[in-house]
């Protein structure tokens, strides 16, 4: 029997030979499969924190549901693609070597396992046989070679995913196995191999027509309108998906998708605000998970006059993250100061007595006025419009704010403006949104590198990018782990930004559905979701 080993013990051990890769529900698993029970309808997760079952009884084959969705897609190109919202689409369409599970770890896709050597410089992945594009065309090695050299930047010198650009070298050894050769150590490297595998060349039309090898094919996309999948019949993984066809659906407005899924024209919508969830549980399946983003004001540090460090520790005295928990969260969100998710209970930094997690009006108004600010000043806080969740945060800092005499407003701008303006061009002063973390410690932490292409509150520490380097130099994960929580704290000292919760996923599923699960990433996986016998 093959040995699996789950994808953490591999970052701890990378200077050993290893073999991957971890079975889906975190046991042994002859075919790496996600071991997704037909008749075990209470799945919803990995976290001891997730509430609501999913409806029980037998599950079916075939059907269709159609997923509200809060964004539109920014690029059906997966290895371009930015937004959260895009890559939660995409994960059904495309898979790399290896891709998320459930439980945290990584299970092996197109990849059958992977060795690496003992200095840590070289991964060998053995291919699984038989995996097939969506287009019919068997997966092969040059596949694999051209998709890992498009990520690293080794076709035209411009890395696509920064954490692969120390890849130095993509071989074919044979038809089965593909070695890749690193300039140096990264235990966290492993994760990077879940981008996506495409046909050989493929670049130039990937973005209009996309072809993967995941549960779900593409169908359709209509700007402003969603996207069309339908079931992938040579999938590798046998017995899923269940449906055979998804449409994702984009609803901005958070009443509107209210009242779509109580006259059933949608069958699931993530990420509801507490009064949604409220209202929907009379008559849907409500279910909840800590979910992977940390919400936060962010702070453009170039600008004036947040620029000074003091103003910006007096806006992080003013919030009352209490009460944005309450009257946003539910209460049921977890109150944060640092980019960190809380779920990553090894690395995540508890710092909310920095500022405290309550207002404290006086200790604001004392550090405005040394900054040379008495009466406070004019603040504009652009929000993507398309997310109630952080619309209504935004709502409650206004007036946080005005307490310690800032007065600030909100521009409320359509999401592709956002990208555009607030996240690319870096254009405003201050924005309500959330960053979305995976199972890579260090992925929130990395973008306040000061040269980093997405910093775009604009941090910069000299002490941070000294503290980054060493985490880069790290072979272990644990002297990784030591460095993280050192620029947690700097990042909070600093002020860099105004980090307020990690706000608990609540999802709508239609009564008849079941099979939803959670993940520690931001995925909407529709391969596991069934409609269940009547």
């Amino acid at each position: 029997m093959k040995k699996y080993l789950s994808i953490f013990f591999v970052t701890l051990l990378a200077m050993a030979a290893l073999t991957g890769c971890s079975g889906g529900t975190g046991e042994s698993s002859g075919d790496n499969t996600s071991n997704v029970s037909t008749t075990d309808t209470t799945q919803a997760g990995t976290s001891d924190n997730v509430t609501g079952v999913t409806a029980t009884g037998e599950a079916t084959y075939g059907g269709t549901v159609v997923v509200g969705i809060q964004q539109d897609i920014d690029s059906l190109d997966p290895h371009t693609a930015t937004a959260a919202g895009t890559k939660e689409i995409l994960f059904n369409i495309f898979e790399g070597l290896v891709k998320n599970a459930p439980n945290g770890d990584l299970i092996c896709a197109v990849a059958e396992s992977y060795e690496l050597s003992e200095d840590g410089l070289v991964y060998t992945f053995t291919l699984r046989q038989g995996v097939k594009f969506h287009n019919g065309d068997l997966v092969t090695a040059e596949d694999v070679k051209y998709s890992i050299e498009r990520c690293a930047g080794l076709l035209d010198g411009t890395p696509l995913v920064s954490t692969m650009k120390t890849i130095t070298a993509v071989d074919i050894i044979d038809e089965k196995t593909v070695q890749v050769t690193v300039d140096s150590v990264n235990p966290e490297l492993i994760y990077s191999f879940t981008y996506a595998i495409i046909p050989n060349g493929s670049a130039d039309v990937e973005g209009a027509d996309p072809i993967g090898t995941g549960p779900f094919r593409y169908v359709s996309y209509t700007p402003q309108e969603g996207i069309i999948v339908e079931k992938n019949e040579d999938y590798w993984q046998e017995g899923l998906p269940y449906l055979d066809r998804v449409e994702f659906k984009i609803i901005t407005d958070d009443k509107t998708a209210t009242l779509e899924l109580q006259a059933g024209t949608v069958q699931l919508f993530s990420y509801l605000t507490d009064e949604q969830a409220t209202e929907l549980s009379k008559t849907m399946q409500v279910l909840s998970a800590p979910s992977s983003t940390v919400q936060a004001l962010f702070l453009n540090n170039a600008v004036e006059p947040l620029n000074d460090v003091k103003v910006r520790q007096a806006i992080m005295y003013a919030l009352d993250k209490d009460e944005i928990n309450l009257f946003v969260g539910g209460g049921d969100a977890t109150v944060i100061s640092s980019s960190m998710l809380p779920t990553l209970e090894k690395y995540y930094v508890d710092l909310n007595d920095v500022y405290g997690t309550g207002a404290n009006v006086e200790a604001a108004k004392q550090l405005l006025t040394e900054a040379g600010y008495p009466d406070g000043f004019d603040l504009v806080i652009s929000v993507p419009s398309n997310y109630p969740v952080h619309m209504q945060t935004a709502e409650v800092i206004v007036e946080q704010l005005k307490a310690v005499g800032i007065n600030a407003s909100i521009d409320a701008i359509e999401w592709t403006s956002w990208l555009s303006d607030v996240y690319t061009n870096r254009e405003y002063a201050a924005t309500v949104c959330a960053l979305t973390g995976d199972s890579t410690p260090g992925y929130l932490l990395s973008r306040f590198v000061s040269t980093s292409s997405k910093n775009f509150i604009n941090f910069n520490s000299a002490e941070y990018d000294e503290v980054y380097e060493k985490v880069v130099a790290a072979t272990t994960m644990e002297e990784r782990g030591d460095y993280y929580k050192e620029l947690q704290k700097i990042l909070v000292d600093e002020a860099g930004t105004g980090f307020t919760l990690c706000i608990a996923n609540k999802v709508a599923v239609a009564n008849n559905l079941a099979g939803y699960v959670f993940y520690p990433v931001y995925v909407q996986d529709m391969s596991t979701v069934y409609y269940v016998a009547e």
